[in-house]
C-alpha cells in the first residue's frame, strides 16, 4: 500500500480512499478511513490537510491519500 500527502488538492478525487482527522480527535489523533464523496477545501494546499466529507458523512482534514498498488 502506498499512501500520498493529504495537503495537496490534485492528489484527492471524488472517491478517493483516505485516511483523515476530524476536529474533536485532534486532541488524540484518532483517524478515520473512507471515502471522499466532497472536496470542501477550494484553495490548492493546506498545511494541515485539505478538508473533505466522506461517504459517511462525517468531515475532516486528509491525513493520508490511500493508494491500491498492483
Amino acid at each position: 500500500m502506498k499512501t500520498l500527502t493529504g495537503t495537496i488538492r490534485k492528489n484527492i478525487q471524488i472517491d478517493s480512499e483516505v485516511t483523515i482527522i476530524q476536529k474533536h480527535h485532534q486532541r488524540t489523533g484518532e483517524l478515520t478511513e473512507g471515502f471522499v464523496k466532497k472536496i470542501l477545501t477550494s484553495s490548492p494546499t493546506h498545511p494541515h490537510g485539505i478538508k473533505v466529507m466522506l461517504d459517511t458523512g462525517e468531515v475532516g482534514r486528509v491525513v493520508d491519500v490511500i493508494i491500491e498498488e498492483n
